[in-house]
């Protein structure tokens, strides 16, 4: 093994893009994590299990658990880190080109095993829903409603987001639910309510979060300076024992801006913050599903922008200028998306010419004939 995973390096990219098996490569990297869990809290052991089936890590021994070396898979296992440490528990995170008895091949082929069973399964599922459709009275109540089918979209995105492979199953379960959902109805983004916080008492603050941002931190420190701070200046800290005295941490495990229920950090701040646009929700759906990985949104866009931030984690070793770039990007993403609603609304009717009549062309008078 080699040293735990602190530095961007040579990573495969996760934009579940369908490679064939032939096109992997020969020699890969893979992050592991190792854990030992206390007895107390009793639910810190299934939180933790729940929360590695969630970002698609695979047990290739006890207490050792594995993803593809990629910068989401990096933050997904410093981020549960974080927490087995503060519930009393020990974890590492590493980096390492082979594990134990298991090659490369093998364990691609794990990782392809495992997400089909779990297609498949969506699958048997939506199968079943399907004949009871077909076969049965077509009643009101027969029909999938608004929230099954969306929870069924949400369960296949959640497979498609650890899909890192490119398994079998995948095209036949989008099939069975766009059936579903011609069916029934579609979905919508339930949109936060809260009581905003006054942002005048965080003007020209310092803002810190942990080292190499992704997709939650970038579009943060976004929103911060664009909504909540003008003035804001970013820094970086291990955890929120390293923050300095007067500074807000944000995205770090036990302090006030950070992943609340359900939610992101960027929710979190969009509802503390009272920041309610349409151009803004988008960006949440997309940061909600990039980083927690439950499908809730189905985010169209969530694909494209995950690759373009892992592009900007392999170009740039800094933390400062990957997060400025980051935040670059968020900001076009709120541009665009701003205008799109701006000129979505129905064209204007043609209205009736006023004033007067146009006059007819004259015509040339006869000639009277003799």
């Amino acid at each position: 093994m080699k040293e735990p995973a602190a530095q961007p390096g040579t990573t495969l990219r996760e934009d579940r893009r369908r490679a064939s098996s032939s096109s992997a490569p020969a020699s890969r990297s893979w992050l592991l994590l190792v854990h030992q869990l206390p007895s107390h809290p009793s639910n810190l052991r299934v939180r933790t299990w729940r929360r590695l089936q969630q970002i698609g890590a695979l047990a290739v021994k006890q207490a050792v658990y594995a993803l593809p070396d990629t910068p989401n898979g990096r933050e997904d296992f410093e981020w549960l880190k974080t927490e087995i440490e503060a519930a009393g528990g020990q974890a590492s995170v590493f980096t390492a080109d082979t594990v134990d008895a298991w090659t490369n091949d093998a364990l691609v082929d794990e990782f392809r095993r495992s997400r089909e069973e779990a297609y498949n399964g969506l699958a048997r599922e939506a199968e079943e829903i399907l004949r009871r459709l077909t076969t049965g009275r077509r009643s009101r109540k027969a029909l999938p409603s608004r929230r099954f089918v969306e929870q069924l979209q949400q369960r296949l995105g959640a497979i498609e987001r650890i899909d890192f492979f490119g398994s079998a199953g995948r095209d036949r379960v989008v099939g069975l639910v766009r059936q579903i959902e011609e069916r029934g109805g579609g979905t919508r983004r339930p949109a936060p309510r809260t009581s905003a916080a006054d942002p005048t008492a965080y003007n020209g603050r310092l803002w810190v979060t942990r080292p190499r941002p992704g997709v939650d931190r970038m579009a943060s420190a976004w929103l911060i300076r664009r909504f909540i701070d003008g003035d804001a200046r970013f820094g970086f800290a291990v955890d929120r024992e390293a923050v300095p005295d007067g500074a807000i941490p944000f995205d770090m495990f036990g302090v006030e801006f950070t992943h609340q229920g359900e939610g992101c950090t960027f929710e979190t701040l969009s509802a503390a913050f009272g920041i309610d646009e349409p151009a803004v929700a988008r960006i949440a759906s997309i940061v909600h599903d990039l980083d927690l990985k439950d499908g809730r949104f189905g985010a169209p866009e969530a694909p494209t922008v995950g690759s373009l931030i892992d592009g900007l984690q392999l170009t740039h070793a800094g933390d400062e200028a990957l997060l400025a770039h980051g935040m670059a990007l968020f900001d076009s993403l709120y541009r665009a998306f701003e205008q799109s609603a701006r000129s979505a609304g129905p064209r204007p009717l043609a209205k009736p010419r006023r004033g007067p009549a146009p006059k007819k062309p004259r015509t040339s008078p006869r000639r009277r004939t003799p």
